[in-house]
């Protein structure tokens, strides 16, 4: 197939890889840009848990961490390889790879969500800690058999492009905010992660 990623530029090489692997054909339609809001040293021990919930806030978090706190907490996977690949263990990989599964599993004590600017807030109970932005892009509607779009940012940027290409989401809030932006979310991975994206892609 045709496949439009729609992953930041910075990001999207693991995706296109294994796409092209696989024999696909890939367009590259960058739809956000990533900014860090900051480069001050991170003082987390006064925490009993840091909640990560994406590769790119363990990235921010590798880069600027001064003081870890007493546990990590990741919400999948990529983002628990994304934390050692700076040398911090996650104590908690939730199963269920949102913020409810995260929620459910989460021990008590102190918490701190530590994520992009305008990430939900509420379902974990957790101070907040934006570390990032997600700057929205407007390239040209791209052309494809379908589009793998893997954040609700992405989402409004796929539809504001005007394009009309089937899309496949990496999980539900990302499937949520397609369909609200009038998107045709044709599959949604159970596993929210690259490898459930790609199982996703092939059920198609």
């Amino acid at each position: 197939m045709k496949v439009v990623v729609t992953r930041a530029e910075a990001q999207a090489g693991p995706l296109v890889e294994r796409l092209e692997a696989l024999g696909h054909e890939v367009v590259r339609c960058p739809l956000i840009r990533l900014e860090p809001l900051g480069d001050e040293p991170l003082d987390f021990s006064s925490y009993d848990w840091v909640v990560v919930t994406s590769p790119n806030g363990a990235d921010e978090i590798g880069r600027r961490l001064a003081t870890p706190p007493r546990h990590f907490a990741a919400i999948g996977p990529a983002t628990a390889e994304a934390l050692r690949r700076h040398g911090y263990e996650p104590d908690l990989v939730s199963r269920v790879h949102t913020q409810e599964g995260l929620r459910d599993e989460l021990p008590p004590g102190r918490a701190l969500l530590a994520a992009a600017e305008g990430a939900r807030q509420g379902v974990i109970e957790a101070d907040f800690l934006a570390l990032y932005r997600t700057v929205e892009l407007t390239p040209p509607a791209p052309e494809g058999d379908v589009a793998l779009v893997a954040s609700a940012s992405a989402a409004r940027g796929l539809a504001a492009t005007g394009a009309h290409v089937p899309v496949v989401a990496i999980g539900p809030q990302t499937a949520a905010a397609a369909l609200e932006a009038g998107l045709d979310v044709v599959a949604e991975a159970t596993q929210h992660d690259l490898d459930g994206l790609l199982d996703a892609l092939a059920s198609l």
